[in-house]
């Protein structure tokens, strides 16, 4: 067995049938993918990895397994799968994930090639499906509330490790107290009522991590910046896989793009490389624009469509004006029931507090459209025209 210090979790142990799968090519790239993708850039201390998230979850999924009392054969399921769940990630994590899903026209937690042609034999070999590692992963699995719920060791990971690198001071989880609350039933998780806390600190940390790490603007820029770097670059070289692009590792795939025939994706990540980033023109609420309009079909090549006609009306370039369109959150839905002493009832019942955090949530969204510092009066009153966006209704909200 291996011990492996952790900064989140103190020690974490490797048993030896997930050794292999740790040594793996396919694993120890997870340690050149940020985790946080461009908030380095807001957040010099972000520059945490897949990997030690990896392990992290692994231990959780450990822990929990445990705790449910689960068979030998399910435990080491649960552990395989929570170290591999993230090995469908391409460089610098989420902000590759539209690129994935508008020409690949999948997710990364569709792993089933990777795994299948890099870890079948040897999973067989320690009595493991691939097929049912990939169900987990995927969600399909009767054992996936454990890695993907509303209470997943996954989610517990992360928030903790994100708040830690970064060092806001939102995402604090008590992981252990919530897993020791957890109950296991045949009619699903059950929640004991001490276990309350824990679970409306996790849910109250996603919402508040949301708009300062995950969707902080900054961040935003930079992805949007590199998404069109990634678009133009595949463009320009006809020779290009996008499969093996997204295989690669942040800084391979940085040195490509900096080097690429394309002079526009040159430019963008030479920007982000040296921190020269676009500049804020409209970040509109909810409130100011009709946001079912742009929640339907490839989110990715609406955004450029939009991009390009802002810029023909301003009269600059297409690559000058940047239009970022993010998923507009879904309601966080605890279907889980909360036990006490007397009943079972459902979370809601429990806490009033979801409602509320569902409506932060909303609030928080925004879109936005960049730009070059000089260029944002004309791409603001471009941009108000083509995208019919109101006058802000609330006092404070960014335009």
């Amino acid at each position: 067995m291996k011990i492996i210090k952790d900064p989140v979790h103190g020690y974490v142990e490797v048993e030896e049938f997930i050794q292999p799968l740790l040594d793996s090519p396919v694993v120890q790239r997870l340690r050149y993918v940020r985790q946080l993708g461009f908030s380095y850039l807001v957040y010099p201390g972000a520059n945490h990895t897949r990997f030690e998230h990896s392990l992290g979850t692994m231990h959780l999924a450990d822990v929990a397994s445990r705790r449910f009392g689960l068979s030998e054969d399910d435990r080491m399921l649960m552990i395989a799968s929570a170290l591999l769940h993230d090995i469908g990630h391409g460089p610098f994590s989420h902000a590759s994930e539209p690129i994935m899903e508008s020409l690949l026209h999948r997710t990364h937690d569709q792993i089933d090639d990777i795994v299948n042609t890099q870890f079948g034999s040897s999973l067989r070999s320690i009595g493991i499906d691939p097929g049912d590692l990939c169900a987990v992963v995927n969600g399909s699995h009767p054992l996936s509330g454990i890695i993907h719920g509303d209470l997943d060791v996954d989610r517990m990971d992360y928030l903790l490790r994100d708040a830690y690198y970064t060092g806001a001071p939102y995402g604090t989880v008590d992981a252990h107290r919530l897993i020791r609350n957890i109950i296991r039933t045949d009619e699903g998780i059950v929640l004991d009522e001490n276990g309350m806390n824990a679970a409306e600190s996790l849910l109250i940390a996603r919402t508040l991590m949301r708009p300062t790490v995950y969707f902080h603007h900054v961040s935003r820029i930079g992805e949007c910046m590199f998404q069109l770097a990634m678009l133009d670059h595949i463009a320009a070289e006809p020779a290009c896989n996008t499969e093996s692009l997204l295989a690669r590792d942040d800084a391979s795939c940085m040195h490509m793009l900096l080097s690429s025939k394309s002079a526009i994706a040159r430019e963008m990540m030479q920007r982000i490389y040296e921190r020269r980033l676009y500049k804020r023109a409209v970040y509109a609420g909810q409130d100011q624009v009709n946001y079912g309009a742009f929640q339907s079909g490839d989110t990715l090549m609406i955004s450029r469509t939009y991009a390009e006609e802002i810029a023909a009306q301003a009269g600059c370039a297409p690559s000058e004006v940047l239009v970022d369109i993010p998923p507009f959150p879904h309601d966080m839905s605890m279907e889980v029931m909360v036990k006490n002493r007397h009943s079972t009832v459902g979370f809601v019942e429990f806490s009033p507090r979801l409602r509320m955090l569902n409506e932060t949530r909303r609030e928080q969204w925004r879109l936005g459209v960049y730009t070059l510092p000089e260029l944002r009066e004309k791409v603001t009153d471009a941009a108000t025209e083509i995208l019919h966006i109101k006058k802000p209704t609330r006092q404070g909200t960014l335009f």
